[in-house]
This record gives structure tokens, C-alpha cells and sequence, in this order.
């Protein structure tokens, strides 16, 4: 295995060590290869994560080994880090990193980052969530043909509404849909947003889509899973490489690309960095939108006596919110 080396990136110096240890087992890609991917797609990268907080997943022995998730920056961090504070839901702070540059982006590399997990908010602006983000879960017996047709569901829904989404693959099985925001709501109004969007996409395809927070009610359906809208929550990032040994990108792409030869095993690093120099990016003309459109769903359906969806046990009781059991388990009670 070669010796450290230095790199420049963005007029920085950063020493990588080992920088030929394979992080991708199908076609031996390294560290170095991770590092130049990214850089290979610096542009649309820093327009998608530029100046966001992110939740490192570091896996120190390469993609099939163990991982652990870093919060907080350690001490030993280079001065020029640009870092700021985020809270978890109990109200617990730490010290994250800001993707500033691809400089950040290197440095979180060289430890052994194999996905950037990325807040929904700007470090600059943390009390506005100026994304929305549409996760496409894939359940137990739903194949990727399932969730492409959610999707395009999704898209009509939100065109009716006269809103615009932006697709990515997940890296892994499924497809997230985004919603650029005018940096005007906090995370609790986007989650009531995102819940009532789930909700009308279960009415108009309930053969296919659910938003049902329990696994027991969701049978052989696509999850819109609106709780990735949570405060506080982390999503996994655009151009982000996943741990897998055919090193999947999270790519975005454009509408008209998903088709039945369409399937996001395809997006590697060498094919999606192709990609990137030969057409650009996807989302160039991603805008922020209004999120009244969404609002006023949800509006309708508090005025019609619905109760809030269930939230994820680490967050505290909330107003209007059912009881946290499974049906199941309730009707046993």
C-alpha cells in the first residue's frame, strides 16, 4: 500500500493516507478513487450539499466492513474546518461538519467516510428547512419497477400543485424526490407538509403507494416514508457513494431518463462521473418553491379530523399525535 501522499484541494494542502487502500471490492476501487470521484463531480456536489451540516458514516475498513457514524468533529481537525452546531431531537448538541468546499469533503474521505448524511437546512440559516425530501421506501416483496411507478406519482401530484420535483436515486433500492424551499418554514411545517403529501399519494394510488408508519399496515406497497422530514433528520446525500462493492452513486437524474431500462445498480462511479462531464447536472435549474401548496393539503386534512402521523420514538410526544403502538399491539391492549 503507497505512502501517504498531499493533495490540493481548492487551494488546500491535505496529506491522504494510505491513499491505495481498496474501499470497493467489485472493481478494487481506493480511497484515492473515492476522492477523485468526488472531485469529478465538485460542481453539482457543492450545489446539492455546499454549506449544509452533514452526519458522517465512516467504515474504516472499506465498504463490507463495520461502520459507525460520526457526530461530531474530533479535536484533531485542521483550524480551517468549518464546523457548526446541530441538536438531536433530545436536545443533545455536537459539532458537525459544514461541506464548505471539497477541501471539507476530502478531509471527511481520508477518515474513512463512505456517505454524507445531510442536514435539511443550511449552517447559515438552521431554524429554516429549505428542502423537502420524498423518500420512495421499498418494503419487504416491492421491486424497483414499484417504486419507479411511485414516482412518476409523485411528479403528477406535485405538478398538480404546481410545484416541481427533483429525483435521485438512493444509491441503494429506492428513489427520493426533492423539494427545493424558500427558506421561509421550519422542519416541523415541512414534516406536516411532507405527511400530507404522503397521505394524498396513498389516496390516489393505494394499490401501490402507503403512508402507513407501521411495517404491519403497509403490505406489498411503496413507504412514503415522510418522517425523513423530521426535525433534526439527516437524509443520505446527492452524489453520495455507497457503502456497497460496486461503489452505487445517489445520483440525481432527469424525469425523462426513467424508464424500464433504468435501474440505479447502474450508477457507478466511473458511469455516473462520465455522466457529469458529458451532460452536467441534473438539478442545475432546481429552484426554491413555495411550500403553501403542500400547507393547504395539510390544512384540509386537520379541518376533516385527521390526527398527525406517528413520529419516530427518539422524538418527544407531540401535539395531535396518535399513540405510539402498533395496531396489533393495541387491539391486544
Amino acid at each position: 500500500m503507497a505512502d501517504d501522499v498531499v493533495m490540493e484541494f481548492d487551494g488546500r494542502e491535505l496529506t491522504i493516507s494510505s491513499p491505495d487502500k481498496v474501499f470497493f471490492s467489485e472493481r478494487g476501487e481506493t480511497k484515492r478513487d473515492l476522492i477523485e470521484f468526488y472531485a469529478a463531480v465538485r460542481e453539482p456536489l457543492l450545489a446539492a450539499m455546499g454549506g449544509r451540516p452533514v452526519l458522517l458514516q465512516r467504515f474504516p475498513g472499506g465498504a463490507e466492513g463495520k461502520s459507525f457514524f460520526q457526530k461530531r468533529v474530533p479535536d484533531s481537525a485542521p483550524p480551517w474546518l468549518e464546523t457548526t452546531e446541530v441538536s438531536t431531537p433530545n436536545g443533545t448538541t455536537s459539532n458537525a461538519l459544514v461541506v464548505a468546499d471539497l477541501a471539507h469533503v476530502a478531509w471527511a474521505v481520508n477518515l474513512g467516510c463512505l456517505g454524507f448524511h445531510v442536514w435539511p437546512a443550511r449552517a447559515d440559516d438552521p431554524d429554516h428547512a429549505d428542502e423537502l425530501r420524498i423518500d420512495l421506501d421499498p418494503t419487504p416483496g416491492v421491486d424497483f419497477p414499484m417504486v419507479q411507478e411511485g414516482a412518476l406519482v409523485v411528479r403528477e401530484v406535485l405538478e398538480e400543485l404546481g410545484l416541481v420535483g427533483w429525483p435521485k436515486t438512493t444509491g441503494n433500492r429506492g428513489i427520493h424526490v426533492y423539494l427545493r424551499l424558500e427558506p421561509r418554514w421550519d422542519g416541523y411545517q415541512v414534516r406536516a407538509a411532507a405527511v400530507a403529501l404522503a397521505r394524498e399519494l396513498e389516496r390516489r394510488r393505494p394499490d401501490l403507494l402507503t403512508a402507513a408508519w407501521w411495517k404491519e399496515e403497509r403490505g406489498r406497497r411503496v413507504f412514503v416514508d415522510f418522517n425523513q422530514n423530521s426535525p433534526h433528520k439527516t437524509v443520505f446525500g446527492a452524489w453520495s457513494v455507497r457503502a456497497r462493492p460496486g461503489a452505487q452513486v445517489s445520483t440525481p437524474f432527469s424525469w425523462d431518463e426513467l424508464d424500464e431500462g433504468f435501474h440505479p445498480d447502474r450508477f457507478t462511479m466511473p458511469v455516473v462521473a462520465a455522466r457529469v462531464a458529458a451532460e452536467g447536472d441534473p438539478w442545475a435549474a432546481m429552484q426554491p418553491q413555495s411550500l403553501e401548496p403542500l400547507l393547504a393539503l395539510h390544512d384540509r386534512d386537520m379541518a376533516a379530523g385527521l390526527m398527525d402521523a406517528p413520529w419516530p420514538p427518539v422524538y418527544p410526544k407531540q401535539p395531535n399525535e396518535p399513540p405510539r403502538v402498533a395496531p396489533s399491539r393495541a387491539k391486544k391492549a
